[in-house]
């Protein structure tokens, strides 16, 4: 019978043999919990597909599970929830990558090293006061020049977008960064401006971190929740896209803010109305997975892998 190794090695190789087997765990836990959430809503909205039409629920243009006549098409949930991530992107997007490109390529290094922790302090607010910003402050602000509604989709997408911009202005920053000294120096000795560089090398050259970062930011402004719920409103709506003023004026209900009203509303737990909740968290999971991947693809595509 061998005897137990108490050397120094042996102590070594069972304390790596440990923690190797305590990450695997931590691992499959995360794996676990993932699987575990989409098989909760897979079953519950299989339940609510049994009752509702699969074909109603996803061209229905009318939302109404507690008032009669009940309705549950999904549509102009979706149609809210694009209009906000439309206007977070019109905000976030552009302000993201200009302050990326200039923490690249225009910030000295003491600059950024205050610039860019600042910047990503943004991402650290709780999205809960950013809705209650939206709805005290900046609603009033644009109503002396607006005709908005108490609760607008206009509020809601500046706040959303400002919540997303340290994620592009983070990750497009970090593309940029790894693109080498030589493509830029190599341009320099061709007579190019620090603009022409930054626009026309540095950009390109990162692009594929660039749209990632943009793809998980909008990814992450659809599954926004406290923002939208506090000052987007409940008015679930489908969009007339020959009013572009009134996409934004007034009072919408994206996905997550349907599914807050519905989780806090007095409903019954079995009920068609309460097992939509599911349904409509199954679709937002379903779109945010396709930008996640898409996100993946076009980075894998457009990767570029410099010696």
């Amino acid at each position: 019978m061998s005897q137990p190794d108490f050397s120094h090695d042996g102590i070594r190789t069972a304390r790596g043999t440990a923690f190797r087997y305590l990450f695997m765990l931590c691992a499959l836990l995360s794996i676990l919990t993932t699987v575990a959430i989409v098989a909760t809503l897979l079953i519950d909205a299989v339940d609510f597909f049994a009752t509702v039409s699969p074909i109603e629920f996803l061209t229905g243009t009318r939302w109404s599970p507690t008032n009669d006549p009940v309705a549950f098409g999904v549509l102009p949930l979706i149609s809210g929830t694009l209009i906000i991530t439309l206007g977070s992107a019109l905000v976030a997007l552009p302000i993201g990558l200009l302050t990326a490109i200039y923490l690249s390529e225009y910030a000295s290094e003491r600059r950024r090293a205050y610039l860019k922790p600042a910047l990503e302090v943004l991402a650290g607010v709780p999205t809960v006061v950013y809705g209650y910003f939206a709805l005290v402050y900046v609603t009033p602000a644009l109503d002396t020049i607006l005709p908005l509604s108490t609760f607008n989709a206009l509020s809601a997408s500046i706040m959303v977008g400002i919540m997303i911009i340290p994620m592009v202005s983070s990750i497009s920053e970090d593309a940029m960064s790894a693109v080498p000294d030589s493509l830029r120096q190599a341009s320099y000795g061709l007579g190019a401006t620090k603009f022409t560089v930054s626009t026309s090398v540095v950009v390109p050259a990162a692009l594929s971190g660039i749209i990632s970062s943009f793809i998980l930011a909008l990814s992450r402004a659809i599954g926004e929740t406290m923002i939208v719920a506090i000052a987007a409103g409940q008015t679930p709506r489908m969009v007339d896209l020959t009013d572009p003023a009134g996409m934004f004026l007034d009072s919408i209900q994206p996905m997550t803010s349907a599914m807050v009203q519905i989780g806090t509303g007095d409903i019954v737990g079995q009920g068609a109305a309460y097992k939509s909740l599911f349904a409509v968290g199954l679709t937002l999971f379903v779109i945010t997975f396709v930008m996640n991947l898409v996100s993946e693809l076009v980075a894998s595509r457009y990767r570029e892998v410099y010696r």
